[in-house]
């Protein structure tokens, strides 16, 4: 199977009334204050809001990622594949799959399979087919219904967290190389799964930000209802 085959593979879980999200990109790209003002956006219209991280979200995935995010030695490539997909699956069946049975629920995840293309698959260079197949599993075959990718270039990146003065963990530590493969990595991912990731600038105002994801969610909610209605 070539990618385009691959992706066909991927779904996004079937909840009526329920909605997964994701949102992605590289460091200072702007995520977490991107995923509080969605989350209180949503609550706003009385949806029931769960904000889960990639790695992490369960005590086995927690466990994982401090494992990786402080290690003092490096990973494999293959490794850190394996590792960033076994806290994805224990995510997504203990706590993603029972939480969207809840009535009026929205679940937004901090990265997901896109970061693992993007990190694993292009910047460690074992390919984004090599990812894809490793995913191939339920229930790694389920996608966000929308992933929103806040683009920067990574020059960007580097300068935001020189502001933010915090400890590099593990992934922040690599170079520039490192992060122009990302931004190469995460623009294949929204090429190949153009129907779900949403590229948003993220070096426009933070609120012009927020309305473009804002619109997105909208089409999507107004979409979905109409289909209910038929």
């Amino acid at each position: 199977m070539d990618i385009k085959e691959l992706a066909t593979h991927f779904r996004a879980p079937a909840f009526p009334g329920c909605y997964f999200f994701s949102f992605e990109g590289i460091e200072g790209a702007g995520k977490s204050t991107q995923i509080i003002k969605l989350k209180e956006y949503l609550e706003n219209k009385n949806f029931r809001v769960l904000v889960l991280r990639e790695p992490g979200g369960t005590v086995f995935g927690e466990k994982l990622r401090q494992a990786i995010l402080n290690s003092q030695s490096p990973i494999h490539p293959v490794a850190e594949l394996h590792l960033f997909a076994s806290s994805r699956a224990q995510l997504l069946q203990e706590v993603t799959l029972k939480e969207l049975g809840v009535p009026n629920t929205v679940i937004i995840y901090d990265r997901y399979i896109d970061s693992t293309i993007a990190y694993q698959g292009v910047a460690r260079s074992l390919g984004i087919e090599t990812v894809m197949r490793t995913h191939l599993s339920f229930p790694l075959t389920l996608t966000p219904h929308l992933s929103f990718y806040l683009r920067i270039p990574a020059d960007l990146s580097h300068t935001r967290q020189k502001m933010r003065n915090a400890p590099k963990d593990y992934f922040e530590k690599q170079g520039d190389n490192f992060y122009d493969k990302l931004v190469e990595g995460y623009d294949r991912a929204a090429e190949i799964f153009s129907d779900r990731i949403k590229t948003i600038n993220g070096n426009q105002d933070l609120e012009l930000v927020h309305q473009d994801i804002v619109a997105r969610v909208e089409s999507l909610l107004t979409q979905s209802q109409e289909t209910s209605d038929l």
